[in-house]
Protein backbone atom coordinates (compact mmCIF):
# COMPACT_ATOMS: atom_id res chain seq x y z
CA UNK A 1 0.00 0.00 0.00
CA UNK A 2 1.00 3.21 -0.86
CA UNK A 3 0.74 6.66 2.02
CA UNK A 4 -0.53 9.28 -0.47
CA UNK A 5 1.95 12.75 -0.30
CA UNK A 6 -0.92 14.83 -0.88
CA UNK A 7 -4.70 15.28 0.06
CA UNK A 8 -6.54 14.86 -2.94
CA UNK A 9 -4.98 10.98 -2.72
CA UNK A 10 -5.61 10.69 1.00
CA UNK A 11 -9.43 11.56 -0.04
CA UNK A 12 -9.69 8.82 -2.61
CA UNK A 13 -8.26 6.53 0.12
CA UNK A 14 -10.84 7.45 2.53
CA UNK A 15 -13.91 6.52 0.22
CA UNK A 16 -12.45 3.45 -0.46
CA UNK A 17 -12.13 0.80 1.77
CA UNK A 18 -10.63 -2.31 1.57
CA UNK A 19 -9.96 -6.04 2.50
CA UNK A 20 -7.08 -6.96 2.72
CA UNK A 21 -6.02 -11.07 3.35
CA UNK A 22 -2.93 -11.53 4.91
CA UNK A 23 -0.81 -14.26 4.92
CA UNK A 24 1.94 -15.51 7.93
CA UNK A 25 4.09 -16.26 5.04
CA UNK A 26 5.08 -14.00 3.71
CA UNK A 27 1.96 -12.03 2.38
CA UNK A 28 3.49 -8.48 0.92
CA UNK A 29 0.29 -6.11 0.36
CA UNK A 30 1.40 -3.61 -1.96
CA UNK A 31 -0.68 -1.07 -3.94
CA UNK A 32 -1.23 1.41 -7.01
CA UNK A 33 -0.73 4.93 -5.14
CA UNK A 34 -2.96 6.49 -8.20
CA UNK A 35 -6.14 4.02 -7.74
CA UNK A 36 -5.45 2.89 -3.97
CA UNK A 37 -6.41 -1.11 -4.94
CA UNK A 38 -4.45 -2.98 -2.34
CA UNK A 39 -3.63 -6.59 -3.49
CA UNK A 40 -2.36 -8.93 -0.78
CA UNK A 41 -0.10 -11.35 -2.97
CA UNK A 42 -0.85 -14.77 -2.72
CA UNK A 43 1.05 -17.92 -0.79
CA UNK A 44 2.53 -20.19 -2.29
CA UNK A 45 1.43 -22.46 -4.50
CA UNK A 46 3.24 -25.59 -6.38
CA UNK A 47 2.79 -24.47 -9.94
CA UNK A 48 4.20 -20.82 -9.23
CA UNK A 49 7.97 -22.06 -8.27
CA UNK A 50 10.61 -19.78 -9.63
CA UNK A 51 14.02 -19.57 -9.70
CA UNK A 52 14.76 -15.72 -9.73
CA UNK A 53 16.74 -13.38 -7.34
CA UNK A 54 13.77 -11.86 -5.93
CA UNK A 55 12.31 -15.15 -4.39
CA UNK A 56 15.50 -16.50 -3.02
CA UNK A 57 16.78 -13.11 -1.66
CA UNK A 58 14.67 -13.87 1.79
CA UNK A 59 13.73 -16.93 1.95
CA UNK A 60 11.71 -18.96 5.15
CA UNK A 61 12.22 -22.52 5.40
CA UNK A 62 9.55 -24.79 6.11
CA UNK A 63 9.90 -28.25 7.96
CA UNK A 64 7.38 -30.55 9.41
CA UNK A 65 7.48 -29.65 13.33
CA UNK A 66 8.46 -33.55 13.77
CA UNK A 67 10.63 -35.83 12.07
CA UNK A 68 11.63 -39.43 12.85
CA UNK A 69 15.02 -40.49 12.87
CA UNK A 70 16.63 -42.46 9.86
CA UNK A 71 12.92 -41.77 8.01
CA UNK A 72 13.00 -39.27 4.85
CA UNK A 73 11.52 -36.17 5.00
CA UNK A 74 10.51 -32.98 2.61
CA UNK A 75 11.15 -29.82 3.39
CA UNK A 76 9.77 -26.53 1.31
CA UNK A 77 11.31 -23.22 0.93
CA UNK A 78 9.34 -20.16 0.49
CA UNK A 79 10.57 -16.78 -1.69
CA UNK A 80 10.12 -13.05 0.01
CA UNK A 81 7.16 -13.14 -2.47
CA UNK A 82 5.54 -16.09 -0.47
CA UNK A 83 5.95 -18.29 -3.55
CA UNK A 84 7.53 -21.48 -3.79
CA UNK A 85 11.47 -20.97 -4.99
CA UNK A 86 13.48 -23.20 -7.25
CA UNK A 87 17.51 -23.60 -6.62
CA UNK A 88 17.68 -22.72 -3.58
CA UNK A 89 20.50 -23.85 -0.91
CA UNK A 90 19.99 -25.35 2.44
CA UNK A 91 22.80 -27.27 5.07
CA UNK A 92 21.58 -29.67 7.22
CA UNK A 93 22.79 -29.55 10.79
CA UNK A 94 24.56 -32.61 9.82
CA UNK A 95 26.38 -31.29 6.73
CA UNK A 96 23.99 -32.30 4.08
CA UNK A 97 23.36 -29.78 1.71
CA UNK A 98 20.31 -29.28 -0.28
CA UNK A 99 18.79 -27.68 -3.32
CA UNK A 100 15.23 -27.23 -3.75
CA UNK A 101 13.71 -28.55 -6.73
CA UNK A 102 11.46 -27.91 -9.27
CA UNK A 103 8.39 -27.95 -7.10
CA UNK A 104 10.31 -25.48 -4.08
CA UNK A 105 10.92 -28.79 -1.96
CA UNK A 106 14.14 -31.23 -0.98
CA UNK A 107 13.38 -34.41 -0.02
CA UNK A 108 16.26 -35.79 2.64
CA UNK A 109 17.15 -38.37 5.22
CA UNK A 110 16.85 -37.08 8.69
CA UNK A 111 20.07 -38.09 10.96
CA UNK A 112 20.08 -41.33 12.58
CA UNK A 113 21.11 -39.77 15.89
CA UNK A 114 20.03 -36.24 17.98
CA UNK A 115 17.29 -34.80 19.39
CA UNK A 116 16.65 -32.13 16.47
CA UNK A 117 17.76 -30.71 13.27
CA UNK A 118 18.65 -27.51 12.30
CA UNK A 119 18.40 -26.56 8.60
CA UNK A 120 20.15 -23.37 7.25
CA UNK A 121 19.68 -21.01 4.49
CA UNK A 122 19.82 -17.63 2.79
CA UNK A 123 19.82 -16.33 6.56
CA UNK A 124 17.00 -17.99 7.68
CA UNK A 125 17.27 -20.91 10.40
CA UNK A 126 14.75 -23.09 11.64
CA UNK A 127 14.19 -26.23 14.02
CA UNK A 128 12.28 -29.42 14.50
CA UNK A 129 12.29 -32.27 16.82
CA UNK A 130 13.75 -35.45 15.77
CA UNK A 131 11.90 -38.85 17.38
CA UNK A 132 13.50 -42.57 17.54
CA UNK A 133 12.70 -44.37 15.05
CA UNK A 134 12.01 -47.21 17.29
CA UNK A 135 9.00 -47.13 19.06
CA UNK A 136 5.86 -45.40 19.87
CA UNK A 137 7.26 -42.11 17.26
CA UNK A 138 3.82 -42.19 15.32
CA UNK A 139 1.09 -40.70 16.34
CA UNK A 140 -1.88 -42.83 17.19
CA UNK A 141 -4.02 -40.27 16.09
CA UNK A 142 -4.52 -37.15 13.60
CA UNK A 143 -4.04 -34.29 15.49
CA UNK A 144 -3.86 -30.57 13.91
CA UNK A 145 -4.71 -27.03 15.51
CA UNK A 146 -8.21 -26.33 16.11
CA UNK A 147 -8.08 -23.03 14.60
CA UNK A 148 -6.56 -22.78 10.95
CA UNK A 149 -5.93 -19.52 8.94
CA UNK A 150 -7.08 -19.69 5.11
CA UNK A 151 -3.41 -18.52 4.03
CA UNK A 152 -1.47 -20.29 6.21
CA UNK A 153 0.61 -23.14 6.52
CA UNK A 154 -0.40 -25.14 9.35
CA UNK A 155 0.27 -28.49 10.98
CA UNK A 156 -1.25 -32.19 10.57
CA UNK A 157 0.20 -34.82 12.35
CA UNK A 158 -0.85 -38.58 12.04
CA UNK A 159 -0.30 -42.44 11.23
CA UNK A 160 0.89 -43.82 8.18
CA UNK A 161 2.09 -40.62 6.61
CA UNK A 162 5.55 -40.68 3.60
CA UNK A 163 8.37 -38.87 4.24
CA UNK A 164 7.94 -37.55 0.56
CA UNK A 165 5.90 -34.95 0.58
CA UNK A 166 4.16 -35.71 -2.92
CA UNK A 167 2.96 -39.55 -1.54
CA UNK A 168 0.63 -37.81 0.87
CA UNK A 169 -2.61 -35.34 0.44
CA UNK A 170 -4.43 -33.36 1.97
CA UNK A 171 -8.43 -32.20 0.94
CA UNK A 172 -9.95 -29.02 3.27
CA UNK A 173 -13.85 -29.34 2.82
CA UNK A 174 -12.99 -31.37 -0.70
CA UNK A 175 -10.68 -28.80 -2.03
CA UNK A 176 -6.81 -30.26 -2.39
CA UNK A 177 -4.13 -28.62 -0.26
CA UNK A 178 -1.03 -27.93 -1.14
CA UNK A 179 1.40 -30.32 0.79
CA UNK A 180 5.15 -28.19 1.86
CA UNK A 181 6.53 -30.71 3.96
CA UNK A 182 6.62 -33.81 5.49
CA UNK A 183 7.26 -36.71 7.56
CA UNK A 184 6.64 -40.31 8.92
CA UNK A 185 4.53 -38.34 11.47
CA UNK A 186 3.70 -34.65 10.32
CA UNK A 187 3.00 -32.62 7.59
CA UNK A 188 2.33 -28.63 6.58
CA UNK A 189 -0.22 -28.10 4.17
CA UNK A 190 -1.48 -24.81 2.83
CA UNK A 191 -5.08 -25.05 1.97
CA UNK A 192 -6.40 -24.02 -1.26
CA UNK A 193 -6.82 -20.72 -2.31
CA UNK A 194 -10.75 -21.66 -2.91
CA UNK A 195 -10.88 -22.12 0.52
CA UNK A 196 -13.55 -20.47 2.85
CA UNK A 197 -13.53 -19.52 6.19
CA UNK A 198 -15.72 -21.82 9.05
CA UNK A 199 -15.87 -25.33 9.78
CA UNK A 200 -13.91 -27.66 7.90
CA UNK A 201 -13.27 -31.65 7.43
CA UNK A 202 -9.73 -32.19 6.68
CA UNK A 203 -8.96 -35.54 5.42
CA UNK A 204 -5.67 -36.66 5.03
CA UNK A 205 -4.15 -39.58 2.41
CA UNK A 206 -1.13 -41.76 2.02
CA UNK A 207 -0.73 -44.66 0.11
CA UNK A 208 -2.56 -47.15 2.22
CA UNK A 209 -3.81 -45.04 4.92
CA UNK A 210 -6.61 -42.41 4.98
CA UNK A 211 -7.62 -40.51 8.35
CA UNK A 212 -10.11 -37.77 8.78
CA UNK A 213 -10.72 -34.65 11.28
CA UNK A 214 -11.78 -31.52 11.79
CA UNK A 215 -11.15 -27.82 12.55
CA UNK A 216 -12.05 -24.04 11.87
CA UNK A 217 -11.11 -21.75 9.19
CA UNK A 218 -10.30 -18.58 9.74
CA UNK A 219 -9.73 -15.34 7.40
CA UNK A 220 -7.95 -12.20 8.32
CA UNK A 221 -8.95 -9.02 7.20
CA UNK A 222 -7.99 -5.77 7.14
CA UNK A 223 -9.78 -2.87 6.77
CA UNK A 224 -8.23 0.68 5.40
CA UNK A 225 -6.66 2.68 8.09
CA UNK A 226 -9.20 5.05 9.38
CA UNK A 227 -8.62 7.88 9.06
CA UNK A 228 -6.51 8.11 6.28
CA UNK A 229 -2.70 7.78 6.56
CA UNK A 230 -1.45 11.09 6.21
CA UNK A 231 2.30 11.64 7.04
CA UNK A 232 2.64 12.31 11.43
CA UNK A 233 -0.79 11.67 11.87
CA UNK A 234 -2.54 8.51 14.01
CA UNK A 235 -5.06 6.31 12.27
CA UNK A 236 -6.74 2.89 13.37
CA UNK A 237 -5.69 -0.19 11.96
CA UNK A 238 -8.72 -2.88 12.02
CA UNK A 239 -8.39 -6.63 12.05
CA UNK A 240 -11.36 -8.78 11.78
CA UNK A 241 -11.93 -12.33 11.86
CA UNK A 242 -14.38 -14.35 9.66
CA UNK A 243 -14.88 -17.79 9.86
CA UNK A 244 -14.91 -17.54 14.19
CA UNK A 245 -16.89 -15.78 17.04
CA UNK A 246 -14.25 -17.25 19.81
CA UNK A 247 -11.68 -14.65 20.91
CA UNK A 248 -8.28 -15.21 19.06
CA UNK A 249 -5.08 -14.87 19.76
CA UNK A 250 -3.01 -12.67 16.40
CA UNK A 251 0.25 -11.06 15.75
CA UNK A 252 0.34 -7.91 13.87
CA UNK A 253 4.14 -7.64 12.50
CA UNK A 254 5.01 -4.47 10.60
CA UNK A 255 7.43 -4.81 7.63
CA UNK A 256 7.79 -1.14 6.51
CA UNK A 257 8.96 0.69 9.91
CA UNK A 258 10.43 3.59 7.89
CA UNK A 259 7.18 4.55 6.49
CA UNK A 260 4.58 3.24 8.95
CA UNK A 261 4.76 2.92 12.64
CA UNK A 262 2.76 0.92 14.71
CA UNK A 263 2.70 3.16 18.42
CA UNK A 264 2.55 0.52 20.67
CA UNK A 265 5.64 -1.69 19.00
CA UNK A 266 6.27 -2.99 15.33
CA UNK A 267 5.14 -6.52 16.00
CA UNK A 268 1.88 -6.72 18.36
CA UNK A 269 0.39 -10.13 19.75
CA UNK A 270 -3.64 -8.81 20.22
CA UNK A 271 -6.67 -10.41 21.02
CA UNK A 272 -9.99 -10.28 19.13
CA UNK A 273 -12.95 -9.25 20.78
CA UNK A 274 -14.68 -12.43 19.66
CA UNK A 275 -18.55 -12.53 19.04
CA UNK A 276 -20.33 -11.26 15.54
CA UNK A 277 -17.75 -8.61 15.20
CA UNK A 278 -14.52 -10.26 15.48
CA UNK A 279 -12.20 -7.98 15.53
CA UNK A 280 -8.89 -6.27 17.34
CA UNK A 281 -7.35 -2.50 16.50
CA UNK A 282 -4.26 -1.50 17.04
CA UNK A 283 -2.85 2.60 16.59
CA UNK A 284 -0.34 3.04 13.43
CA UNK A 285 1.29 6.16 12.36
CA UNK A 286 2.68 7.45 8.89
CA UNK A 287 5.86 8.71 8.81
CA UNK A 288 6.40 9.74 5.38
CA UNK A 289 4.70 8.78 2.04
CA UNK A 290 5.77 5.58 0.76
CA UNK A 291 4.64 2.13 0.19
CA UNK A 292 4.13 -0.36 3.07
CA UNK A 293 2.94 -3.71 4.04
CA UNK A 294 2.10 -5.64 7.24
CA UNK A 295 1.13 -8.66 8.13
CA UNK A 296 -1.23 -10.69 10.66
CA UNK A 297 -1.25 -14.46 11.39
CA UNK A 298 -2.50 -16.62 14.18
CA UNK A 299 -0.80 -17.45 17.12
CA UNK A 300 0.12 -21.13 17.56
CA UNK A 301 -1.85 -22.79 20.72
CA UNK A 302 0.76 -23.65 23.42
CA UNK A 303 2.11 -26.88 23.62
CA UNK A 304 4.49 -27.08 27.16
CA UNK A 305 6.11 -30.39 26.12
CA UNK A 306 7.22 -29.15 22.77
CA UNK A 307 8.62 -26.45 24.72
CA UNK A 308 10.76 -28.44 27.27
CA UNK A 309 12.29 -30.51 24.42
CA UNK A 310 13.44 -27.22 22.90
CA UNK A 311 14.57 -25.62 26.03
CA UNK A 312 16.57 -28.83 27.31
CA UNK A 313 17.64 -28.81 23.70
CA UNK A 314 19.14 -25.09 23.57
CA UNK A 315 20.13 -25.22 27.71
CA UNK A 316 24.02 -26.80 26.51
CA UNK A 317 24.30 -23.65 23.90
CA UNK A 318 23.52 -21.35 26.30
CA UNK A 319 26.13 -19.26 28.12
CA UNK A 320 27.13 -20.59 31.84
CA UNK A 321 25.19 -18.03 33.36
CA UNK A 322 21.84 -19.03 31.21
CA UNK A 323 22.21 -22.79 31.25
CA UNK A 324 20.51 -23.58 34.48
CA UNK A 325 18.17 -20.93 34.31
CA UNK A 326 17.13 -22.25 30.67
CA UNK A 327 16.68 -26.16 32.10
CA UNK A 328 15.04 -24.58 35.07
CA UNK A 329 11.99 -23.54 32.59
CA UNK A 330 11.80 -26.69 30.84
CA UNK A 331 11.86 -27.66 34.95
CA UNK A 332 8.91 -24.98 35.67
CA UNK A 333 6.83 -26.17 32.25
CA UNK A 334 6.69 -29.64 33.81
CA UNK A 335 5.64 -29.06 37.09
CA UNK A 336 3.45 -25.96 36.55
CA UNK A 337 1.97 -26.32 32.49
CA UNK A 338 -0.30 -23.65 33.51
CA UNK A 339 2.88 -21.26 34.22
CA UNK A 340 2.97 -21.24 30.38
CA UNK A 341 2.72 -17.84 29.54
CA UNK A 342 4.96 -16.54 32.51
CA UNK A 343 7.97 -18.86 30.80
CA UNK A 344 7.02 -17.56 27.27
CA UNK A 345 7.46 -13.87 28.61
CA UNK A 346 10.94 -14.86 30.30
CA UNK A 347 11.84 -16.37 27.33
CA UNK A 348 11.34 -13.70 25.27
CA UNK A 349 13.17 -11.56 27.43
CA UNK A 350 16.26 -13.44 26.58
CA UNK A 351 15.73 -13.52 23.10
CA UNK A 352 15.62 -10.09 22.72
CA UNK A 353 19.13 -9.87 24.21
CA UNK A 354 20.19 -13.03 21.96
CA UNK A 355 22.19 -12.63 18.91
CA UNK A 356 21.10 -15.15 15.62
CA UNK A 357 22.82 -18.41 16.11
CA UNK A 358 21.78 -22.10 16.93
CA UNK A 359 20.93 -21.37 20.66
CA UNK A 360 18.62 -18.30 19.57
CA UNK A 361 17.36 -20.93 16.75
CA UNK A 362 15.80 -23.03 19.39
CA UNK A 363 15.36 -21.02 21.91
CA UNK A 364 12.77 -19.34 19.61
CA UNK A 365 11.21 -22.48 18.47
CA UNK A 366 11.11 -22.75 22.58
CA UNK A 367 9.08 -19.36 22.85
CA UNK A 368 6.86 -20.37 19.80
CA UNK A 369 5.30 -23.29 21.28
CA UNK A 370 4.27 -21.52 24.19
Amino acid sequence: MTIAPDRRIAALLERRRHVLAVACIAACISASPLSGIAVAREPARLAQAQPNPYTTWTVTIVLPPRLMAGHPATLAVLGVDGKLAVGVMVTLGDGQTLTTDRTGRAVFTVPASGDYLLVKGSGASVAALIDPAAGASEPTKTTLPSIVSTRDGFWICSAGLRGDAGADSVHINDEPALVLAASPECLVALPSQKATPGPAKILVESPGTQATASTTLVALDFDAPQPALMPEKKSRLDVRVRGSDQKLGIVVKNETPGVLRFVRGDTQELLTSGGPQNDASLEVQAIRAGDYSFRAALLPEPDTAIAQRYLLAAAPLASKELQSGIKGFAGRLARHPGDSQAVRAEVGGILTRTIAGDFRTLLNAAWEAL
